[in-house]
């Protein structure tokens, strides 16, 4: 295949995801948003995790909400469970990889709080583990996943199950929570916003 088709291939597959995203995924985002900031607005936290690419989505969106997305504002509690290496070595020695995040959402996650789990298989035993953990724990699940019917999405309270090739799919994860910081952020920018839901 020569390279221009390849290209053109891989944003045509692109295209079918960013398609579902805007067909079937709207109200996803939108109960996602309003999730996080009723967890945000009861002084909870969102925990985040997932496995390489969607690792670094976890940091991704950490930094976007205790940092900033586009406005100033106070910064939102949010920890990726994905960047601890001593915890996640001593885990993972100890534990096994299975256990990377149960562990530290054991530790760590309380009632009102949300994890925000990716896994574009939507079966990552790390991440179901996890999933399992806060569930025991009372938090709540937003789950990103790139397929529809898996077990994550069945944990999840609120779930954007995408189908497509794993690349494709978590390109439009990155658009789809830039458009839930938004949304978070704007509603702390103004108050009033939080309080409505």
């Amino acid at each position: 295949m020569n390279p221009r088709q390849r290209a053109m291939d891989t944003i045509a597959a692109h295209k079918r995801v960013l398609a579902q995203l805007e067909e079937v995924g709207l109200e996803a985002l939108s109960a996602a948003a309003s999730l996080l900031r009723r967890c945000l607005a009861d002084r909870g936290c969102i925990y985040l995790c997932g496995n390489g690419g969607s690792a670094a989505d976890a940091q991704h969106i950490a930094a976007e909400l205790v940092g900033r997305f586009v406005r100033e504002r106070k910064g939102l509690a949010a920890v990726a469970l994905t960047t601890d290496t001593s915890i996640l070595t001593s885990v993972g020695n100890d534990y096994g990889f299975e256990q990377v995040f149960a562990r530290q959402v054991e530790a760590l996650v309380r009632p009102g709080d949300v994890l925000w789990a990716f896994s574009t298989s939507g079966t990552s035993k790390n991440v179901l583990a996890a999933a399992d953990r806060a569930r025991q724990n009372g938090a709540k699940i937003l789950a990103f996943t790139g397929k529809p019917d898996t077990p994550l999405q069945q944990m999840a309270d609120v779930c954007l199950p995408l189908d497509g090739p794993t690349a494709a799919v978590q390109e439009v994860h990155q658009l789809a929570y830039h458009i839930i910081c938004d949304l978070v952020e704007e509603a702390f920018s103004n108050p009033e916003d939080v309080k409505n839901g």
